[in-house]
């Protein structure tokens, strides 16, 4: 089997090797590879292993052999699934790696809007304590999480996670998802509708699947919505959420601030909105990335393309006509 990966960096920048998928067939990994360079790199392939490189329907139209495009990740937004459907070309993903290393990070930007220790230990280094009169001293509202409302939009394995962190700060629970509707083993919880869940909350949290139905639902109706002292914070995909929108609710102060590990276009644009709107904190798409999640990709990436070839194939997201 010919396997080309063509975004193989992010997954192993030197430290998680691909022995386990160079096993069973003739690896070609590429750390980069830019729109225009894909279909030359895939023309022989027969099995593609992608983690953000987008895969239109022209491109395998030009890879006849293929057989198997294997993500290596959760979403598989960046392949037309349908069109490698009518092709017999299964499609499969990772549905799950991640959930501890995605939800703890969620956490931690809950954590620094809540308490802000960055800004106060640059502070700190510029000489402001020292300056004071007082033994203590601090630049904004420092907020205890325990009694607030923790929202949740999608309330699968990492949106649950995030809600039983949550709960073990004593937040109180609510969620929206519009698929999974079993009840959590914790309480207080209450399922809300999606307008219920932006005005009653206090930190929003997005984990939820990018879909061609809900890019920028996020937007200014339900920002507006939401409480002024109130947080936005976003680990799942940047295309949730209408940036121009956010940035004008930032900015006008009618939220107290977000938290975005992903947005629309990445790497990050110079002419995002975002990056001049106050109250924000971004960080380059890491909240999936410790050794630990990767590792455990690597390894259910080589499982899927292994099951692939055994004839059975696992974690297959689309309907393909027939595997070849």
């Amino acid at each position: 089997m010919k396997i080309v990966v063509l975004d193989g960096h992010t997954l192993n920048p030197g430290d998680n090797p691909w022995d386990e998928i160079e096993a069973v067939g003739e690896l070609t990994v590429y750390d980069r590879t830019e729109s225009r360079q894909v279909a030359e790199r895939v023309k022989d392939a027969e099995i593609i292993i992608t983690n953000k490189v987008p895969l239109p329907r022209e491109v395998m139209d030009q890879v006849p052999e293929l057989k198997l495009i294997a993500v290596s990740a959760t979403g598989f937004d960046m392949v037309d699934i349908e069109a490698a459907g009518q092709r017999g070309i299964p499609v499969c993903n990772v549905p799950e790696y991640g959930t501890e290393t995605v939800a703890q990070y969620v956490f931690s930007l809950i954590l620094e809007l809540a308490r802000q220790p960055a800004l106060h230990d640059a502070a700190v280094r510029r000489g402001e304590w020292a300056e004071q009169p007082y033994w203590c001293f601090w630049k904004k509202q420092l907020i205890e999480l325990a009694g607030r409302t923790m929202g949740i939009v999608g309330f699968g394995r990492i949106g649950r996670r995030v809600g039983e962190l949550a709960h073990a700060f004593k937040m109180n629970v609510i969620a929206y998802d519009p698929y999974n509707q079993e009840n959590p083993w914790f309480s207080p919880f209450a399922w809300k509708s999606i307008e219920e869940v932006f005005t009653d909350s206090d930190f929003i949290s997005l984990n939820c699947s990018q879909t061609k139905d809900n890019i920028g639902f996020v937007n200014r109706d339900l920002l507006f919505k939401m409480k002024k002292n109130a947080f936005l914070i976003n680990a799942s995909r940047g295309g949730l959420v209408n940036e121009p929108d956010l940035t004008q609710a930032l900015n006008e102060e009618r939220i107290a601030g977000a938290a975005l590990d992903v947005v629309s276009v990445e790497p990050i644009q110079p002419d995002n909105p975002l990056l001049h709107a106050k109250n924000v904190i971004i960080t380059p798409h890491i909240a999936w990335a410790t050794l630990e999640a990767r590792r455990r990709l690597m390894k259910e990436t080589a499982e899927n393309v292994k099951a692939f070839i055994r004839g059975t194939p696992r974690n297959v997201v689309n309907s393909p006509a027939q595997h070849r």
